[in-house]
């Protein structure tokens, strides 16, 4: 790796920056050079129409604001009247617009809005589909106001892109340079990371010919930094622009950003990389310095290349470092932007998810601050390599910039609709050139743009939302950041659940850093797959009966003693993950993300049963009559036997057997026969940690002979199974014609899993969830997405874009970390999918089918993608990565009627940016696990309780607060406390 883990303690770091600032700024001296800047501001605030000012009306923390981002995110990409109506309406309604503002014009747009919801209609209690009122005026009234709220979302948009097209944005920026003659521009062509080879190359195309227009106008005979220039996004011009597709990036992208870079060298431009997201900066650097070894061998007197580099990113100095070894190393002199930073809570949340060890974004606004000056510093010193470029609009940021330059030339950047007040005034008395970064692009594209920059200085805290708020002093806006902070102002993602003694999160891996992935590929050359012996079905009545023998002394161990023995377990296999991911590569066909994430899920259960079980296994006093007392506790029932599949047979193995553990039964643990050594190495971690061999019985055989065998056994408390609904049945009714007890069944079956797409979802969010939903984990999931219903209006342009997503997934070894999707379980398994592909070749629309595996692996089948007529077409799941597409129109709550009338129910997907239509519509489903605008996998233990109903199982859902009761038989006991003699407490408290 080039620079150390982004996963470190920030308080480490922070001490870091804070001794590399000493003797190097004079924060006293900031504040009186800062001042007259911010006074002036307030003196003279922006227009109404500004992005601060616009902030400060309508805070995104706010319910007005929020709806206003919203609108302005989605409503310019819906293409019918009906949902453009329902869209508006929803956002508008959820907000009060009729309050005080504090400008006329402020006061003035409320009352328009206001006046507006008047004339749209009332969601419907149905599924957030508007009903006008009867009567042409409702309905001229609605799309009138739609009709305007288009019109003022497209003036927002004015305010944030510079032009729709780079010759409209050349036009606003000739202007600005005649008023300004200072002013320079970096041109952003609007545009996120591609999902397809076709966006990759449409915006390519784009770069190119906006660097031949900015060409035009360029000085060739000076330097690159007085001439505009332009911004690329490396994921824009790649569709897997990611760490582990890390050979084929260097083999494609790189000569199609030297392309760029040939343009914009040969007119004296600026070429700046723009920054993206932590788990990418090692793969932009490899990127970056292979380009540089270009530029230093074909063009080397171009002085225009360069990076841009976050700030808020734990790893910004080491990163500088290392850009400035580079630019020496090739006798380059580099631009490089220093920005705060753009993907904050994405990073957040990322690291959250994936529970790794520390964040690696600074968690404190003024650490950011304080890291953007140590960069800043560290970049001044080295005018050699670098020409810095400061982005930022914080009034005493460019104050301390402007003292620890002296003379090292540099300039100042803003963003275009934003900080106009403060470089109005920073341009009055400071020499150095300011530059805008300007987005360009058609208004419907700014989404992504438009909401990270509202994030970004749209909380309270920026300096942005608090330089127009006079509440706000001086001292308080101009405060010094260099200062220490010891603790996150967020909990670690090992206590993301709470404090000690809260459940701890499992621990991950981030696979993109070298030194935390090494350690599984270490396992995998280390790892053998152990043979594990059949069980014999005929002594399936000598396997319960040991396992109720344990059962007396198991039961009646503690509840905290068997909670300890699943916690120990449960440290014992996060210290073993690289170890059991082998496992599971070699045995199961896992890819290396998908083993991760598995073993993590195993020991979330562990974890989360211990603590339920002491939570629910507690007795429960229970209010009666003076004179008795009267209890209520729950107890084991016996012998359970668990049936698991090979799809999770680790996660969803030790989750079944840690719950009739837990409850104070026994277990026959059945695993599926194609993944036994899991299991039993599982079985050994579990018997280390306390719990006795007869009370935990590994019976590895097939389903046929050993399951039924065991299901058949007297004696049998209890029968938990995953797996298909046809076995599923067969179990059930064995259990129906034993003599003896009613024995329960818990049973979580698969099913028809579907996702409603209207016209409000974003495109390219819609894409991701599909491609993961239904091809990650070749298709083998119960929860993978089986039939997607896409809303006519937006079919053609989102089905071309998820057939170019598939065609980009890599089929093959899952061994190698570049593999999407590996094969599916078995030859048995890969049959049936040929079977119902080759009955989809005939019957239905072919929109993804590759004709053969790039990798010739036993059973791969690659992603294949269908479009059929009708929901009730789709009659059996199959389970693989095999995706049905139908279009629709009319009422979702139609939809909704029709996934219900399959008869399954276990996820369902929705997207769409109307919030109550997205509440309306789960209301209405039978459906155990609802999804809005995200995947529909990976539901995690104690956060998404897992399982269905209907054909989809019979509940509770596993890892949720009910599934242990299900395990457990309740007792009542009821003492006659006055039989002694009397009822003395009575008598005493009467006295």
């Amino acid at each position: 790796m080039r620079l150390p883990s982004p996963y470190r303690p920030e308080a480490d770091i922070v001490s870091h920056r804070l001794n590399s600032l000493k003797g190097a700024l004079d924060w006293a001296l900031v504040v009186p050079a800062a001042s007259p800047w911010v006074r002036a501001v307030r003196d003279k605030p922006p227009p109404f129409w500004a992005m601060e000012s616009l902030l400060r009306e309508y805070p995104i923390s706010s319910a007005e604001g929020l709806a206003l981002m919203r609108l302005a995110e989605a409503l310019l990409r819906v293409p019918d009247a009906e949902t453009a109506i329902a869209l508006t309406a929803d956002q508008l309604g959820r907000a009060d617009f009729d309050g005080s503002a504090d400008s006329t014009l402020s006061r003035l747009s409320s009352s328009a809005i206001a006046l507006s919801k008047k004339f749209l209609p009332h969601l419907s209690d149905g599924v957030g589909q508007a009903e006008a009122e009867p009567g042409l005026m409702a309905r001229l009234g609605a799309r009138t106001v739609v009709a305007a709220t288009l019109r003022a979302v497209q003036l927002l948009g004015r305010q944030f892109v510079l032009g729709q097209t780079i010759d409209e944005a050349m036009g606003e920026a000739r202007s600005a340079h005649r008023k300004h003659a200072a002013l320079r521009f970096s041109y952003d062509m609007l545009g996120e990371g591609a999902r397809t080879d076709a966006d990759a190359l449409r915006y390519l195309d784009s770069y190119v010919n906006a660097i031949q227009s900015i060409a035009s106008g360029a000085d060739r005979s000076g330097t690159p930094e007085h001439n505009d220039g332009i911004s690329i996004k490396l994921s824009a011009l790649h569709p897997r622009y990611e760490d582990a597709q890390r050979e084929r990036v260097m083999q494609e992208l790189v000569p199609r950003v030297w392309q760029l870079c040939v343009l914009a060298a040969d007119a004296n431009l600026n070429l700046t990389i723009d920054a993206e997201e932590v788990d990418r900066l090692e793969l932009s650097l490899d990127v970056f310095e292979a380009l540089a070894a270009q530029v230093a061998a074909e063009r080397p007197q171009w002085r225009g290349f360069g990076l841009a580099m976050q700030a808020y990113q734990t790893r910004a100095l080491e990163l500088i470092e290392h850009v400035t070894a580079i630019a020496r190393k090739y006798k380059l002199r580099l631009m490089c932007r220093l920005v705060k930073g753009a993907y904050w809570d994405a990073e957040i949340k990322r690291t959250q998810e994936l529970g790794l060890p520390h964040y690696p974004v600074f968690t404190h606004k003024h650490h950011t601050d304080l890291s953007y000056l140590a960069c800043a510093r560290a970049l001044l010193a080295a005018p050699d390599a670098i020409y810095p470029q400061f982005a930022t609009h914080n009034a005493a940021t460019i104050a301390a910039i402007v003292q620890m330059a002296g003379e090292v030339p540099f300039e100042l950047q803003r963003l275009h609709g934003m900080g106009e007040g403060v470089y109005r005034e920073v341009m009055k008395s400071t020499h150095a050139p300011v530059r805008i970064y300007a987005p360009v692009g058609q208004h419907k594209d700014l989404l992504a743009y438009l909401v990270r920059r509202l994030l970004e200085n749209g909380a309270n805290s920026s300096f942005v939302n608090q330089l127009g708020d006079e509440s706000v002093g001086m001292d308080e806006l101009l405060v010094s950041p260099l200062w220490l902070e010891r603790e996150a102002s967020l909990p670690l993602p090992h206590e993301l659940y709470g404090p000690p003694p809260a459940r701890r999160n499992s621990n991950g891996v981030d696979l993109t850093v070298e030194s935390m992935r090494a350690p599984l590929l270490d396992a995998l050359a280390a790892t053998t797959v152990p043979g594990v012996p059949e069980f014999d079905a005929n002594h399936a009545a000598d396997a319960v009966a040991a396992s109720a023998a344990s059962y007396r002394s198991w039961t009646r161990a503690p509840v905290a003693q068997r909670a300890a023995a699943l916690r120990h377990a449960a440290d014992a296999l996060d210290a073993a993950l690289p170890r059991f991911c082998a496992l599971l590569v070699k045995e199961a066909a896992k890819t290396w993300g998908d083993a991760v994430a598995e073993v993590r899920e195993a020991v979330d259960f562990l974890r989360y049963y211990a603590d339920e079980a002491e939570r629910i296994m507690q007795p429960i006093a229970l209010p009666g009559p003076t004179g008795e007392s009267n209890e209520l506790r729950l107890t084991g029932r016996g012998p359970w036997v668990c049936i698991s599949p090979w799809n999770f047979p680790l996660a969803i193995f030790l989750g079944q057997v840690a719950a009739a553990l837990a409850t104070g039964n026994t277990v026959l643990a059945k695993p599926a026969e194609q993944t036994p050594a899991v299991a039993s190495e599982a079985i050994k971690l579990l018997h280390a940690a306390g719990v006795p061999a007869d009370a935990l019985q590994l019976l590895h055989g097939p389903g046929e002979t050993v399951g039924a065998a065991l299901v058949a056994a007297p004696g049998v408390a209890g029968v938990v199974f995953t797996g298909s609904t046809q076995v599923a049945k067969i179990i059930h009714r064995a259990l129906a014609a034993k003599d003896g007890p009613i024995v329960p069944l818990i049973a979580e079956t698969g099913g028809i899993n579907a996702m409603v797409v209207d016209s409000s979802a974003l495109p390219e969010q819609v894409v991701d969830a599909v491609v993961q939903s239904a091809f990650r984990s070749a298709g083998q999931r119960c929860s993978a997405l089986r039939l997607l219903l896409i809303h006519e209006s937006i079919a053609d342009d989102v089905i071309e874009m998820i057939r170019g997503a598939a065609e980009e997934l890599v089929a093959g070894d899952p061994v190698q970390l570049a593999t999407d999707v590996g094969p599916v379980i078995d030859r048995e398994a890969f049959d049936g999918i040929q079977r119902h592909l080759q009955r989809l070749n005939a019957e239905a629309k072919v929109l993804v089918a590759p004709v053969r595996p790039a990798q010739e692996v036993p059973n791969l089948v690659p992603p294949h993608a269908y479009e059929v007529p009708s929901i009730d077409s789709v009659t059996s799941e199959i389970f693989g990565p095999v995706l049905h597409i139908v279009r629709w129109s009319g009422e979702p709550q139609a939809v909704i009627d029709r996934i219900n009338a399959l008869g399954f129910g276990l996820t369902l997907g929705i997207q769409t940016r109307i919030d109550s239509r997205a509440q309306a519509m789960a209301a209405r489903a039978h459906v155990g696990n609802i999804y809005v605008n995200r995947n529909i996998i990976g539901a995690v233990v104690g956060v998404q309780p897992f399982g269905g109903e209907g054909l989809s199982g019979t509940g509770p859902k596993a890892g949720g607060p009910h599934y242990l009761l299900r395990f457990c038989a309740e007792q009542t006991l009821t003492i006659n406390t006055t039989a002694a003699g009397g009822n003395a407490a009575l008598l005493a408290a009467s006295a």
